[in-house]
């Protein structure tokens, strides 16, 4: 079916080529004002400005729908996530406000491995059910895309139970949704004091049984101090590479141990967190090929100094702004107030911001033909606002809800109907 949408007053990130952004091109954000969209069954097919629209549409569309004056931008591209989890960490949250750190917490006994302990008891249905409630939630906040992480397992079965929870979700997905193993997320308890053991378990037992049911696309490893080694990060990724798994790395969180060396080594699609940053790792994310994902939320949670956007983007690195959404560090995954931190934490511009959270991210699972901008042939999944002034004042405004409604795969999310108010 084809629907035409008229009357937009901002049409955001139309684009006929969609290079990844990195330096001062994350700024460049082409807009159409007064234009129209031509969405064909779930794909764009056409778009231009109004004052075109009898000579460019020679065939009346079967839904012809004024907009009165949304603006229309892709929908977020969510490149890191670990929304399959069981139950909640509220209590952390409350260790958090008396004082404790995050590695006090995780030292006894809570953080990740309380995750794990949950996820043990907890069935596959059930926690199917639950990440189908949260995926549904970000959808509807404008989420397009979005990769999830195992990590909470931390055994083969364990590991192997989210992974097929995360391949059952894909399958029931409006959006397109990339899995990420990430057994080197902590240390289980029962080898607390055999770390080379476990490492052994993640190559020798975890990677073979993954990839015999192809349960995932990528690979991770939470590169930190009293986690896993920089050593520990290249041994997992090399043998990952041997089943086609490509690196997307926890690196830079807490301290800076080398691991954005062996992301680059490795060929990473992207190098994530980064919060703690020396010169040189400027210097090597500035040419580094992959994406940088930011998750200022995270470190708006934990209430760490940001990320230095500014410094990556002068370095000429392409950025992405990603939710890390997960029970301990970032209970949320709503990227619109993602990309308000973007603007008001990090100091990146508006055109920035969405960029970063759109096609960079898409870049950053693999999806930049599919999704990340208004693109003839690209899947029409967008983001209708209610009307605004201007692209900055959807996040000037931060308190406020400016979306009116969520398009995925040409169709409304929720089912609506098509007035505009």
């Amino acid at each position: 079916m084809t629907k035409l949408f008229t009357n937009i007053q901002f049409l955001v990130s139309a684009r006929e080529t969609y290079p990844m952004l990195r330096g001062d091109a994350l700024a460049t954000l082409p807009i159409l004002e007064q234009a129209y969209l031509l969405i064909e069954n779930d794909l764009i097919a056409g778009y231009g400005l109004m004052a075109d629209l009898d000579d460019a549409i020679k065939h009346k569309p079967a839904i012809t729908i004024n907009t009165k004056g949304a603006t229309v931008m892709p929908c977020w591209v969510d490149s890191h996530s670990h929304i399959v989890y069981a139950g909640s960490r509220e209590n952390e949250f409350l260790a958090k406000l008396k004082g404790a750190s995050y590695a006090e917490i995780a030292a006894n006994g809570g953080g990740i491995l309380s995750s794990a302990t949950l996820l043990a008891s907890t069935s596959e249905e059930d926690l199917l059910n639950d990440a189908h409630r949260r995926l549904m939630e970000v959808i509807a906040q404008g989420t397009g895309a979005l990769e999830i992480k195992s990590g909470y397992g931390l055994s083969v079965a364990g590991e192997l139970k989210m992974l097929r929870v995360i391949k059952k979700l894909k399958a029931i997905s409006p959006i397109p949704i990339k899995a990420t193993f990430l057994g080197a997320h902590a240390i289980p308890q029962n080898f607390k004091h055999n770390k080379e053991g476990y490492v052994s378990l993640i190559v020798n037992e975890m990677l073979p049984a993954i990839a015999r049911e192809n349960l995932a696309d990528y690979v991770d490893v939470f590169c930190e101090e009293g986690f896993f080694t920089a050593a520990d990060t290249d041994m997992i990724c090399k043998a990952a590479l041997q089943y086609n798994l490509q690196p997307k790395l926890h690196v830079n969180q807490l301290n800076s141990i080398g691991g954005i060396s062996v992301g680059i080594e490795n060929n990473a699609l992207s190098l994530d967190h980064l919060e703690t940053l020396t010169t040189f790792d400027i210097e090597q994310l500035g040419k580094f090929k992959g994406c940088c994902t930011l998750l200022p939320s995270a470190a708006f949670f934990l209430r760490m100094p940001p990320p230095e956007a500014r410094k990556l983007i002068s370095a000429g690195a392409a950025i992405t702004l990603a939710s890390d959404y997960n029970p301990g560090s970032s209970p949320s995954g709503n990227m619109n107030f993602v990309t308000t931190l973007g603007c008001i934490q990090l100091k990146m511009l508006p055109e920035e911001v969405i960029n970063a959270a759109t096609i960079n991210g898409a870049y950053a699972m693999g999806l930049q033909h599919e999704l990340g901008s208004i693109t003839v042939g690209k899947k029409a999944n967008l983001i209708f606002t209610h009307p605004v002034p201007n692209l900055a004042y959807l996040f000037y405004s931060f308190g406020t809800s400016h979306i009116q409604k969520v398009m995925i795969n040409g169709d409304w999310i929720p089912a609506s109907t098509t007035d505009f108010l």
